[in-house]
């Protein structure tokens, strides 16, 4: 028993010594003692049940236990051990103890011991409780499930990210998969990656640094920020996936309904009303609460028609009138490198034939006014042009905030910075260049260099020359194949920064399979085939349990027959480079007759061969051949294992 669990003990019989009776007298030392020590031996010796964590005192969530304990009532013989434990000590003992949990989860005075179990509760937070060989609890913001291929790398991420999501014990939603099924934690997997909060990808050896951070890419250049059409080829910087994916964890989260009328991903937009600096067209939209821009040559109404080849614009006024909405945010122009107003667009475009000129018109919600921003360093050290209306997509909902923050606007309820968590899988993670991939991400995704901790780091990204971080709400999860290459061969730098979590096979959950009314012990055929090859190879190249998992408990000799053929026997090819000496041992062919071996080996003769070698002295070869025949029998598949002990 872990020192958590024995203090965790000690707790509750502390806990049971100060409880009363209906009556009001104290429980006997005897009583307190057969319930503490009911909850230590019972829950071993259910029967009946599926498995579940017997070690009680490892529990720490009333709302996991009470499901715990709803299965162990279910069990079979139950009331059997509930008699040998003496006047139904271990019902009492489990029902207290889930009362022990939610007064200690309410943070009750826990007396005598309680200060050192809080003391040793927060030292061993970080130690991860295990569940069915999985941590309980997900502290670290950077973690690779690694194991042999078949052990359910990739299928485990998905309880992980929900978990992480969620802010919950892994636990949880292990035993909710156990209880609902898998399907349901699915559906909110993926829910969460149609809501942007999960982001997969998988690692390969021409992923690179550009599509992961950023890079250069080609485009047709439509149009320029003063409105001249072009269709030139022009050269932009790219963010890539995990960039955009940190941009996104970044963004404020907007209520769908907010006083401020901002929509839920607004549009940037940098506006200049009559020029920069100070002038009558801007005044007048500070006051009367809206924006401005002119071309009246070409009328109220832009169509097929109108014909911009002289003075241009098609492009501004595309913008104005049809692209920008209600709920985008508008930067108002100062000078090159400022701005002096924000506001939010609430109208939709009119137009003011009462003006002199300047008549385009949207109305706005002035957020600040009459001030000074430099949004040089925000904007890439980009200067702004003079051109009317254009994008500022270097410019985020997060930098708007910022700005208001420093005007002493917090928005009230309209923007709030995003506590979501967000998790970003990366499958095979070491099948690619890590080094090429991260470049300098490798000292951003440590938990201390993290954005808002103590140790923030920004660096400058080569190609936008903007700074870049890690927000501390981004989890990243990978995975790992050890039979593709040896975990000691990875990055020093990576290993350091990442929590390894080992998922090994785990035969267990097969048991025994009905395959054409005959009982296969599918659990020891596959855990003694992985003991074979750990002796003759390693551990790292064992067969995840994965693969078995499609035969349910009652299925053909076909069905096994398909999954040798097509998939076990070519991963021993591979793992052996065709020894199939070793290969048949792993399959104990060497102790089956021969109809019932899956690999036959032939002698050739070679005189019979090729007839007068002339001098040449060979000796006879061995040659291998797959027996069909044995995919077909019980036998054997039976013959793996029933000769041989672990």
């Amino acid at each position: 028993m872990s020192d958590l669990s024995k203090l965790q003990k000690q707790q509750y019989t502390n806990w049971l010594k100060r409880k009363r009776k209906s009556n009001g007298e104290l429980y006997s030392e005897n009583t307190v003692n057969s319930y503490a020590s009911s909850l230590s031996t019972a829950p071993a010796r259910l029967s009946g049940i599926e498995p579940v964590n017997t070690n009680v005192y490892e529990i720490t969530s009333a709302d996991y236990f009470h499901g715990i304990r709803q299965r162990m009532e279910k069990a079979e013989n139950f009331e059997e051990i509930n008699v040998k434990a003496g006047n139904r000590a271990f019902q009492y003992a489990l029902e207290y103890y889930e009362d022990f949990l939610r007064e200690q989860e309410q943070g009750a005075d826990m007396a005598a011991a309680g200060d050192s179990f809080n003391s040793v509760l927060a030292d061993k937070t970080s130690a991860l409780a295990v569940t069915n060989g999985l941590p309980s609890v997900l502290l670290d913001k950077n973690i690779i499930l690694y194991g042999p291929p078949g052990t359910g790398k990739t299928y485990n991420t998905v309880t992980y990210a929900v978990a992480i999501i969620e802010n919950k014990p892994l636990h949880i939603i292990l035993d909710e998969v156990k209880i609902s099924g898998y399907d349901v934690i699915l559906k909110r997997y993926r829910s969460y990656k149609d809501k942007g909060q999960i982001e997969f990808t998988t690692f390969h050896q021409s992923y690179g640094y550009e599509e992961f951070i950023e890079g250069i890419k080609p485009k047709i250049q439509q149009g320029d920020e003063t409105g001249q059409i072009s269709d030139e080829i022009a050269f932009e910087i790219k963010p890539g996936v995990f960039k955009q994916f940190c941009e996104k964890a970044q963004t404020p989260v907007i209520p769908d309904s907010n006083s401020y009328g901002i929509r839920k991903e607004p549009v940037i937009w940098k506006v200049s009303l009559g020029g920069s600096g100070e002038n009558e067209v801007k005044r007048d939209c500070f006051d009367n609460n809206r924006i401005r821009i002119g071309w009246d040559s070409y009328g109220e109404r832009i169509t097929d028609e109108t014909d911009f080849r002289e003075y241009g614009g098609a492009t501004i006024l595309s913008r104005f009138m049809s692209e920008m909405v209600i709920g985008d945010i508008v930067l108002i122009l100062h000078d090159e490198k400022t701005i002096d107003a924000i506001g939010v667009v609430t109208g939709e475009y009119e137009w003011l034939d009462e003006m002199e000129d300047y008549k385009r018109s949207r109305k706005v919600k002035w957020l600040a006014k009459d001030t000074r921003e430099d949004i040089y360093a925000l904007n890439g050290n980009k200067v702004m042009t003079l051109g009317s209306v254009y994008r500022l997509n270097r410019i985020t909902l997060a930098d708007v905030l910022v700005m208001m923050k420093a005007n002493n606007n917090v928005l009230g309820t309209a923007i709030k910075e995003n506590a979501n968590n967000y998790v970003f899988i990366i499958d095979e993670i070491n099948r690619g260049n890590i080094s090429k991939i991260l470049g300098e991400l490798i000292t951003l995704i440590e938990p201390t260099k993290r954005i808002g901790q103590r140790e923030e780091i920004r660096l400058r990204l080569p190609y936008s020359q903007e700074e870049f971080g890690v927000p501390n709400n981004v989890y990243l999860l990978a995975t790992m194949n050890t039979a593709d290459r040896a975990i000691a061969r990875l990055d020093t730098a990576l290993r350091r920064r990442f929590h390894f979590s080992e998922m090994m096979p785990r035969p267990e959950v097969l048991g025994n399979v009905s395959v054409d009314n005959e009982v296969i012990e599918l659990s020891t055929m596959l855990a003694v085939m992985n003991r074979r090859i750990e002796v003759l190879y390693d551990r790292e190249h064992m067969i995840g349990h994965a693969y078995f998992m499609p035969i349910r408990s009652k299925s053909t000799v076909h069905d096994l027959a398909y999954i040798f053929s097509n998939t076990i026997i070519p991963l021993l090819q591979e793992y052996f480079y065709e020894d199939y000496d070793k290969i048949r041992l792993v399959l104990g062919d060497n102790n089956k007759p021969e109809d019932e071996q899956f690999i036959l080996a032939r002698k050739t003769n070679m005189a019979e061969l090729f007839g007068n070698m002339n001098g040449f002295d060979f000796d006879d070869e061995v040659s291998y051949e797959l027996n069909d025949r044995a995919f077909a029998q019980i036998e054997a598949y039976r013959k793996i294992y029933k000769r041989s002990s672990l």
